[in-house]
């Protein structure tokens, strides 16, 4: 396997530690060489991707690239490297290419007032950024078929890990135990989105898959074990509908869903972290929660 990630990032580099044993060779792109040591130290050869057709030295690599993940979210302008290919050009820059994978949010089924949603569930985006990921799935998935290659859809749901998550945030006194009635969020600890992706990438599966826990549960509740976990008190209870929110904070809430991840799991993926207390209490242990 010849591995690019295209935007090695905490989601990216948690992939390159999941497959780089497999590799002979791994490279992923940052957007400027202050990174180039976090991705080495995940074992990517580095390079610097700001958008467009990829040239130089990251282009020469690229011609033997046989396993593609992208990881760049999409902006205002779309998505910076489908927008530069064509399946023509795809393969004129990635002949040996075997499979790609995209990785993509949840926030795509929209709002579901709490019901379940699956692989199978029409998107109804809620958000201009949901709206964004709807378009580049659609994207992908034409690009792949076109130039003959299997595309995995990636669904992520909140991602949480070593250094981004609430013990870290309640340690720094910024946790907040916000209560909206009815509202559930679905999580995924970084470490099962590299395995997850790893999975994929060595049977060189394609189709959309949610990569997400077992238990979507009220953020507070998540607030509430953290603050367990560290024998602290949790922070009050704020109202969501007064509660002092940014725009985008409050956007979160407007989408309420269940997340299914049985596909991934049909597909012979086993959870290292089925849940947050699993991952909150594993971090904690270990002392791994700061990053």
């Amino acid at each position: 396997m010849r591995l690019m990630i295209f935007g090695a990032g905490f989601s990216g580099l948690a992939i390159a530690r999941a497959l780089v044993g497999n590799c002979s060779f791994a490279g992923g792109t940052t957007r400027s060489h202050e990174r180039f040591a976090k991705l080495e130290a995940a074992g990517l050869k580095p390079f610097v991707y700001q958008g467009g057709v990829p040239e130089g030295d990251l282009a020469a690599a690229l011609g033997d690239v046989t396993h593609l993940v992208m990881s760049i979210a999409p902006d205002s302008d779309g998505d910076p490297l489908l927008d530069a290919l064509s399946a023509e050009r795809l393969k004129q820059i990635m002949p040996q290419l075997e499979w790609a994978g995209y990785l993509s949010t949840v926030g795509v089924y929209g709002d579901h007032d709490g019901g379940w949603v699956d692989e199978n569930t029409v998107c109804k985006p809620v958000s201009k950024r949901s709206v964004a990921r709807v378009a580049a799935e659609k994207g992908w998935i034409d690009l792949a078929e076109r130039a003959g290659v299997p595309a995995a859809i990636i669904r992520l749901s909140g991602i949480y890990g070593p250094g981004r998550n609430a013990l870290k945030t309640l340690d720094a006194g910024k946790a907040r135990r916000l209560i909206k009635p009815g509202q559930v969020f679905n999580r995924i600890h970084v470490s099962d989105i590299g395995g997850a992706t790893a999975l994929l990438a060595r049977e060189r599966l394609g189709g959309i898959f949610n990569v997400t826990d077992d238990m979507p549960a009220p953020p507070q509740d998540v607030v509430e074990h953290a603050a367990r976990l560290m024998g602290v008190e949790p922070p009050p209870e704020t109202d969501f509908e007064t509660a002092d929110l940014s725009p985008m904070a409050r956007s979160f809430y407007g989408e309420n869903k269940r997340v299914s991840n049985i596909r991934i799991k049909a597909a012979g993926y086993s959870f290292a972290y089925p849940d947050y207390k699993a991952g909150l209490g594993a971090m904690w242990q270990q002392g791994t929660w700061k990053g």
